[in-house]
């Protein structure tokens, strides 16, 4: 690193006290002197660091919040947010931030369940990567390095710009960040074909404890590992992922069918349980849970949408549905072919022909929600089906939805342990439990968290049991926390069997090794083994 004069240090330092107006006792002032003695380009880092007195420093904290429930006057706030625009600008921070005994909070498209990526109850720093969103498509050779900063959405516009015939089996919504979602596991409606997110990475680039800058050959295969579906937050900052792009049909069909329970919902639903699984890899059918009115005399009435996508014609899916799914009713006027990329924004609710939205990081409805998870191993009978929906006629669950999305074909064929997403064979679908709400009010906001978790205690006797499995991408606090400071493996492997089952062991085994003074820690990340050890002298 350049050695800095004394002359260009003071000017750097002024710079940054100058644009943020600093007032000392707020905290800031060690942190920010120490970003000016470790960066070599002094006078850019004025231009990428705000703190509360900021003029801007609302805005750029708000800009990629998903979730109303964190943006309260009493939802805590970082001392410092940066937003580097290259990776260097990332090393004096996690150097700093150590130094001056700050968290660090990264945060890649702000959709964490639970606001883990921009809030703590400690001192914390937020690295906001929105600035670090290159994409390298090889359409030749089907690989793709993105960097950490991108949405999904810009990664499939990229993708869709060299070809129609490439895809990546990612998330439904465009707005979400490729650093959280691939290191969490990542899904959508190519699942059943290829996998997960994360079971399509093939290298990564990520910033130890250390500082250093690492790829898959320097991390070594266990970091690599880990990253993949444990959570990357808990083991350094990730800062570009190589992917496998995967083939799909230069045209795919999509349909969406609503029943509600007049027309027969619960008994296709129950049956859809039984088969979902067992569909041809190429046929994808998620089923969304919601409460309407009913067309005929506007009661309330339970409706299940049966939303598919399959890769390939509409010629050879309508022979496929016959035989293993009569029940639906499929007829051809329910069916539009279409392309891959058109088919994303299909899913995502925009119209076909507004690939331009995928570029767009702000969600146009952001609301206040509570989500949660779990995974069904046994088809769930009717009369559970019908507590399901006695629950959602309660009047919290006006905006409440229940997604199922099926498993098998290709998560039946990967082990539990390649990556550490372990939720593969033996699991028929996934569940998504949502709440949403208008009301700003903490009453109204907790009688919504209420009804949530008395539906997820509802649901106990008909999913996974020992454990209950749940998904880091929805992640949950309900499920159990680390303390703010450093935590026991015994408390952390309450939640952690629930994300990880037997991976969480071979997590702490590397997080041990990589990071073994715990200083990427968050409510839910995974600890280091003599963190808690030493501490309590065992």
């Amino acid at each position: 690193m350049k050695t800095p004069t004394l002359c260009s240090l003071l000017f750097a330092f002024l710079v940054i006290f100058s644009c943020s107006s600093l007032v000392s006792s707020d905290g800031h002032d060690d942190f920010l002197q120490c970003m000016s003695l470790q960066s070599n380009n002094h006078t850019s880092i004025s231009n990428i660091v705000y703190t509360p007195n900021n003029t801007s420093y609302s805005s750029i904290l708000n800009f990629s919040i998903q979730n109303l429930r964190f943006t309260s006057e009493t939802t805590p706030k970082p001392l410092v947010i940066v937003t580097p625009v290259h990776e260097s600008q990332i090393q004096p921070v996690i150097y700093c931030a150590k130094e001056n005994g700050m968290q660090i909070r990264v945060r890649s498209g702000g959709h964490d369940y639970e606001g883990l990526s921009y809030a703590s109850e400690v001192p914390f720093v937020i690295l906001d990567l929105f600035n670090l969103r290159e994409i390298s498509v090889d359409a030749e050779n089907k690989t793709a390095w993105i960097q950490a900063g991108s949405t999904i959405g810009e990664l499939y516009y990229r993708i869709a710009e060299k070809s129609q015939t490439l895809g990546f089996p990612a998330g439904v919504c465009p707005t979400v960040g490729t650093g959280g979602h691939f290191s969490g596991g990542g899904y959508g409606a190519l699942l059943r074909k290829y996998g997960l997110a994360a079971d399509n990475i093939i290298d990564a680039r990520i910033v130890d404890v250390n500082g250093r800058i690492l790829d898959r050959i320097s991390m070594g295969e266990d970091l690599f590992w880990a990253i993949r579906g444990g959570g990357g937050a808990s083991f350094g900052v990730i800062l570009a992922w190589k992917i496998q792009l995967v083939d799909v049909p230069e045209k795919v069909t999509v349909f969406t069918i609503d029943k509600t329970l007049d027309q027969n919902a619960t008994n296709i639903v129950h049956r859809w349980q039984y088969i979902a699984h067992k569909f041809d890899e190429d046929l994808f059918i998620r089923i969304l849970i919601t409460r309407v009115n009913s067309s005929e005399d506007s009661k309330r009435t339970i409706q299940a949408t049966f939303q598919s996508l399959f890769l390939g014609g509409v010629d050879r899916l309508l022979p496929l549905m016959q035989q293993s799914f009569p029940e639906l009713g499929l007829q051809r006027e329910d069916c539009t072919e279409m392309s891959w990329i058109e088919s994303i924004l299909y899913f995502a609710g925009f119209p076909i022909e507004s690939r331009d939205v995928l570029l767009n990081r702000t969600q146009p409805n952001v609301r206040y929600y509570k989500a949660k998870s779990d995974y069904v191993q046994k088809p769930i009978s009717k009369n559970g089906l019908q507590g399901i929906w006695k629950l959602f006629f309660e009047e919290e669950a006006e905006e409440a939805v229940m997604i199922l999305s099926p498993y098998g074909g290709r998560m039946d064929e990967i082990s539990e342990s390649a990556i550490p997403f372990p939720h593969r064979a033996g699991n028929l679908y996934k569940i998504q439990h949502l709440v949403y709400w208008e009301e700003e009010e903490v009453e109204a906001t907790q009688n919504y968290i209420n009804w949530i978790r008395k539906l997820y205690s509802y649901m106990a006797p008909y999913v996974s049991r020992f454990p209950r499995a749940a998904y880091i991408n929805y992640r949950d606090l309900d499920i159990g926390v680390n303390n703010n400071g450093n935590t026991s493996y015994a408390q952390a492997s309450i939640w952690g069997i629930k994300y990880f089952k037997n991976n969480f062991n071979r997590l702490v085994q590397v997080k041990t090794k990589v990071d073994p003074a715990n200083f990427f820690r968050n409510e839910q990340s995974i600890p280091p083994l003599n963190s808690w050890w030493n501490k309590n002298g065992k």
